[in-house]
């Protein structure tokens, strides 16, 4: 189907230039001269297309091209002074990307992505994946001349009636990655998914378990990353498609916990993801509102640090977000009753080996991986510095000893624990005490870079030449005890520490 766009008397060619930034529009005109020079026949597509219509900036733009996007591409990054990456010489897609501070995007990067087809453009349409994404506009009618916007499978209508819809059956069994992107997009742009295209996922979600790790990792950040992730991890599990994403995470389900819990572990877990959705206002908490919000420490300091890119295509917030749904993995295979109470001794450092393989898995970067292990496996420290009491520089320092850069991300995860924890019923007094603990820990943490990294007073140098001590588990040792000394206030001079030193050293001789 070829759909004429007119609106209030414009032709295509004014439409689109509405709906275009002039920096994208230039940069559209640059590319268009570069393949017309080529003599090559070229359309936009899917994602850049559906982002004009809804009004939506975009620094990705894709390109189909009658001809072999693999000679094509190196020709346009050429021409224009970009960086060629090839993405899949099985199918001919390859990726010019150009450095523009204009560009829509964190890192100030146009991507252009070029796809070969052979054939018509509508059949190139019919082999993608969902309906506003099979829309097509000719990339020289834009910059030169109006015309049609080519959309064979009723996008268009689709697009304004706010439906994610599969083009064909084929869709998911073509490219089995389209299932989490289906919901992906859905959670991106406040969709819904047809009936039809669910009944289709749930019939082909098995097969995400053959999707390249790398494949499933770009989806599922980007679904993380998104408001209300919690909710749309739910969505995914009812359409099969979470333990199959993740299989371990079956063993969670239908597993009880103490009566303090709220729900099972697997129900527990996606709550937990609500909870830090909540906590990082990008979601509502269904059982509480902004009183409980109101004692959450927040800050413009702490809006940047989960902002913060980590790596490519994660930040801490979606880690974050990572870490709640997998925190209690281990808890099915470390249950066990000590008289009358349920207990899950070590279900943290089991579980932190568990996500390790997940995440290797799912090809996540080894700082990625590094950063939610050490969410999983300190989970429950914040709760363990103090009993009923603030915590003492001491336990603050070995605090952020152990838990190195994942420390300010645990303390937010100890209370999406505890929301998901008490759910509706949660007690006010406890909440607040737990905020507080947060709230001062992270206040001392920011004020005094000392219960952090202390500097050094003496080292190991001191200790063998002044003291006449070998290298060893021993010195290690002392140098460790100065270092909490020192944090917990009780010697603040090199002198102080040197007599620390002699007088440990005398008790041992003593």
């Amino acid at each position: 189907m070829v759909v004429r766009m007119s609106f209030a008397g414009k032709g295509a060619k004014d439409f689109w230039g509405s709906l275009i930034e002039p920096e994208a529009s230039l940069l559209l005109t640059r590319v268009s001269d570069v393949l017309t020079e080529q003599g090559v026949k070229s359309y936009l597509v899917g994602g850049f297309v559906r982002d004009a219509l809804l009004g939506r900036d975009t620094a990705d733009i894709d390109v189909a091209v009658a001809a072999d996007a693999l000679e094509i591409a190196p020709k346009v990054a050429t021409a224009l002074g970009g960086r060629y990456v090839l993405l899949d010489e099985v199918n001919r897609v390859s990726r010019v990307v150009l450095v523009n501070e204009a560009a829509p995007s964190a890192g100030g990067q146009w991507q252009l992505d070029f796809s070969t087809f052979q054939g018509s453009i509508e059949q190139d349409l019919a082999r993608r994946d969902f309906t506003v994404d099979a829309m097509a506009v000719d990339l020289g009618g834009i910059v030169c001349q109006p015309h049609p916007l080519i959309d064979p499978f009723n996008g268009w209508n689709d697009l304004h009636q706010g439906v994610v819809r599969a083009v064909s059956e084929a869709a998911f069994k073509s490219d089995a990655v389209r299932l989490l992107r289906a919901v992906r997009l859905a959670a991106e742009l406040g969709f819904s998914i047809d009936s039809e295209t669910e009944a289709l996922i749930r019939r082909y979600c098995h097969l995400i378990a053959d999707v390249a790790g790398e494949r499933v990792r770009e989806e599922l950040l980007q679904l993380l990353a998104t408001s209300r992730a919690g909710e749309f991890l739910t969505y995914l599990d009812k359409l099969g498609l979470v333990t199959a994403m993740i299989p371990e995470l079956n063993q969670t389900k239908g597993v009880e916990q103490p009566k303090e819990h709220s729900w099972d572990v697997f129900e527990h877990s996606l709550k937990t993801v609500s909870a830090a959705d909540f906590l990082l206002g990008q979601g509502a908490w269904e059982y509480a509102g902004e009183e409980v919000l109101a004692v959450v420490p927040w800050s413009a300091v702490l809006s940047q640090h989960f902002d913060l890119e980590v790596s490519s295509g994660s930040t801490r917030g979606s880690l974050l977000k990572l870490a709640a749904l997998l925190h209690d993995i281990a808890k099915p295979q470390t249950k066990a009753f000590d008289g009358s109470r349920m207990r899950f001794l070590g279900h943290a450092k089991d579980g932190a080996a568990i996500v390790v393989n997940i995440l290797e898995r799912l090809r996540f970067s080894g700082k990625e991986v590094k950063l939610v292990e050490a969410m999983v496996r300190h989970h429950l420290r914040p709760t363990q510095m103090s009993q009923g009491e603030l915590p003492s520089r001491r336990a603050i320092y070995r605090y952020f000893r152990d838990t190195g850069e994942a420390g300010i991300d645990i303390l937010f995860l100890s209370l999406a624990d505890h929301l998901a924890t008490r759910g509706p019923h949660l007690n006010l007094a406890q909440w607040r005490g737990h905020a507080q603990i947060v709230e001062y820990v992270l206040a001392q943490r920011f004020q005094e870079e000392s219960l952090v990294a202390p500097p050094k007073l003496v080292d190991g140098h001191d200790l063998i030449n002044i003291f006449g001590m070998s290298p060893g588990h021993e010195l290690g040792q002392l140098l460790e005890a100065l270092c909490e000394a020192q944090a917990s206030g009780e010697i603040a001079t090199r002198d102080e520490a040197l007599a620390y030193v002699r007088d440990h050293l005398l008790s041992r001789v003593g």
